[in-house]
């Protein structure tokens, strides 16, 4: 089984290493990096992560990851990688995203009349591909799979594991990796956070910044 897992630079590391994480666990699964060019890419804060093969090495993966972040935007302007998409999900079994990495998929043409989800803060935006958006952890949609925003990664890989392998398969990787979350606010999702949280959030993502300042940073003496 090959599955490939699109790296570009800006990429939010999680949405990729959360799938890679748990499908790598699943024997004969035989999990890529791949790129438009082979080498580091390097997510918006600076975290590398190795892209061993390029688009070229990899037309045919039977399962395809694309994962989201700040530099789907310069994505969503490459002809190649968007033809490579296209490709790619013709003879796929599954066809995946994580977080913002469903725009990547839009963008390719693939998403039209799907339904899809992806980060709460661009839910908005899968409209302009002609996907109707659901509130959703993981959506599926025929060979679609998409997944909301960053941690969420985790849940579709174990999902895909349970399509491809079985449930015990992915609840067998599920136990190895200790995924048994219990975050210590109830603010994972706008459902449940405080709207004045929302909004706080929202603007400084709308300003390019970091989600919190260190507000206990002079506090503590520097």
């Amino acid at each position: 089984m090959q599955i490939a897992i699109l790296l570009f630079d800006g990429i939010t590391a999680l949405d990729a290493i959360g799938p890679y994480e748990a499908l790598w666990r699943v024997e004969d699964y035989r999990v890529e990096f791949v790129a438009a060019a082979t080498g580091l890419k390097r997510t918006r804060h600076g975290l590398g992560l190795l892209a061993e093969r390029s688009l070229d090495e990899v037309p045919a993966p039977e399962v395809l990851v694309i994962p989201g972040g700040a530099g789907v935007e310069a994505e969503i302007g490459d002809a190649r990688v968007l033809g490579w998409i296209r490709q790619a999900h013709e003879t796929t079994r599954w066809t995946t995203s994580v977080c913002t990495g469903a725009l990547l998929l839009g963008a390719a043409g693939v998403l039209q009349g799907r339904r899809a989800t992806t980060h709460w803060m661009s839910h908005g935006r899968l409209s302009d591909y002609g996907a109707t958006p659901v509130d959703a952890r993981v959506v599926e949609d025929g060979k679609l799979m998409t997944a909301a925003g960053v941690s969420a990664g985790i849940d579709l890989g174990l999902t895909l594991i349970s399509r491809l392998a079985g449930p015990h398969a992915a609840q067998a990787v599920q136990l190895s990796m200790e995924y048994d979350p219990e975050p210590p606010f109830a603010t994972g999702s706008p459902r449940r956070a405080p709207r004045q949280l929302v909004d706080a959030v929202q603007a400084r993502a709308a300003a390019g910044r970091r989600p919190a300042a260190n507000a206990e940073h002079g506090a503590a003496g520097g």
